[in-house]
């Protein structure tokens, strides 16, 4: 049995896995998980990256008590938000959430040097105000831009503070809104008109490279062996997630369903059209060159939020929401009012009654609405990214935790009219681990392989459309 260690953080919590590799069989242990999310501090939304830091190292620390011949670590998180080092190295503060209002005033700055029509020529990306690009315009007219000597990406801080190594992972690079689609690499044209020093930026390095090997002040709090290093996997939690795909053939369209929901179709080359522009599609890097052709979806956080607000379970309220009939009230899950933290059965009521709908009256009827509307925007957006990239889709695959909401899935079918599958839950981690094990010569090379091997080896569970 090989073992190789994935450090999964998402932004609502985090964990340290174990994949276990034993000829065909993969399985993941997970020997630590903690909590995350980002809190009002210095007039800012922040994360708190030095306390996420240490929750991995203790994670590692059980990594190595439990499996003592690990041979690798690989680190993915969501993306876009990063942090500043200074000249030596130094973290110069907790890094500012993508849902904090700061950027505001930059979208406009950005889009008057470089129009936004230009921008998605060269990055082809949806516009989305949280972006990286409108993340630095905000950061440059703070009091810590002169100071930063690096920018550095969340999953590639982790893997500095471990290794040492400054390196961008490319899947992430490519939701900043700063990679040059076509060539892979930093644009110099973009970065000139926005006053960024190419510098800043670390190069980038792509998934399956070794990052470096663990500091050895590393080796010994942790206990892992000497000889294991970070190798760099799809650090984009998406771009690993969509590696763990049981997908069959090439007719596919996914749903990465977390926090947020990515929804789209896997191509060989970017679709840079002013039809796919107009749709807010993005053209996010994928692991082998892969194009992943998607939006960004509103997704579990509405029922997140709501669960907070209650103070309530959800599954009480799952199964009373499944008695409700269809044809309830509906809202548009990408609507930015949506992401803020807060009260938010509030503006959902709100959301609906300006809609003209009738709003929901229980906490079920809430619920019932958030997955009827996020089943709306799955099969919507699945379909458009079909006819957009001109791939005839037959099958939606949904990972990650909405996967395991069986009437998500089942109205995502129905609504669709497409054949749905369910898992795997742990795309995320699985596909790191397999990454990483695919670098040190433990798997298939190919991702259609390793996709073969999931499909036959991970319990996948299968939403056919509803009779008319």
């Amino acid at each position: 049995m090989r073992v190789f260690g994935a450090v999964d953080i998402g932004a609502s919590g985090g964990r340290v896995v174990a994949g276990l590799i034993d000829g065909d069989r993969v399985e993941l242990d997970v020997v630590h998980r903690f909590r995350n999310g980002a809190t009002e501090r210095d007039g800012h939304l922040r994360w708190n990256l030095t306390g996420l830091y240490e929750q991995v190292l203790t994670g590692l620390r059980a990594l190595a008590r439990a499996y003592p011949q690990v041979e690798s670590i690989g680190i993915d998180t969501w993306a876009v938000d990063y942090g500043l080092l200074d000249t030596d190295g130094r973290l110069l503060a907790e890094p500012v959430s993508y849902r904090d209002g700061r950027t505001t005033e930059a979208v406009e700055r950005v889009h008057r040097r470089v129009p936004h029509d230009v921008l998605y020529g060269i990055n082809g990306l949806q516009f989305l105000p949280f972006n990286t690009v409108y993340q630095l315009e905000a950061e440059k007219h703070g009091p810590l831009w002169e100071r930063a000597a690096h920018v550095v990406l969340l999953p590639d801080l982790i893997a500095y503070q471990l290794t040492g190594q400054l390196r961008t992972e490319a899947t992430n690079a490519s939701t900043t809104g700063l990679l040059d689609l076509r060539t892979g690499t930093w644009s110099t044209h973009l970065l000139d008109r926005l006053d960024i020093t190419p510098t800043l930026l670390p190069p980038v390095q792509q998934p399956g490279e070794v990052r470096g090997a663990l500091r050895p002040s590393i080796v010994r709090d942790t206990g892992l062996p000497a000889t294991t290093t970070v190798t760099t996997v799809g650090s984009h939690d998406t771009a690993s997630a969509v590696v763990a795909l049981p997908a069959a053939s090439h007719r596919f369209a996914y749903v990465s369903s977390g926090t947020w929901s990515l929804v789209g179709v896997e191509l060989s080359a970017p679709v840079l059209t002013e039809a796919a522009r107009q749709a807010n599609f993005t053209n996010e890097g994928g692991v082998d060159g892969r194009t992943r052709f998607l939006r960004n979806v509103g997704g579990l956080w509405l029922l997140q939020e709501c669960l907070r607000t209650w103070g309530a379970r959800l599954d009480p309220l799952l199964a009373e929401a499944e008695t409700l009939p269809a044809g309830g009230p509906v809202v548009d899950v990408d609507d930015v009012a949506f992401i803020p933290p807060g009260d938010m059965p509030d503006r959902i009521t709100a959301a609906v009654t300006a809609m003209g709908q009738d709003p929901p009256r229980t906490r079920a009827a809430t619920v019932r609405c958030v997955l009827d509307s996020l089943a709306t925007a799955y099969a919507r957006t699945a379909t458009q990214a079909g006819e957009l990239a001109e791939v005839d889709v037959d099958v939606i695959h949904i990972v990650g935790g909405g996967s395991r909401n069986d009437l998500l899935c089942q109205l995502t079918a129905d609504l669709s009219g497409r054949q749905v599958t369910a898992g795997p839950v742990e795309a995320t981690a699985l596909g790191n681990v397999l990454i990483q094990a695919r670098a040190h010569g433990a798997v298939p090379s190919s991702l259609e392989e390793i996709r073969a091997r999931l499909a036959s080896t991970q319990p996948i569970r299968r939403f056919t459309p509803s009779p008319a």
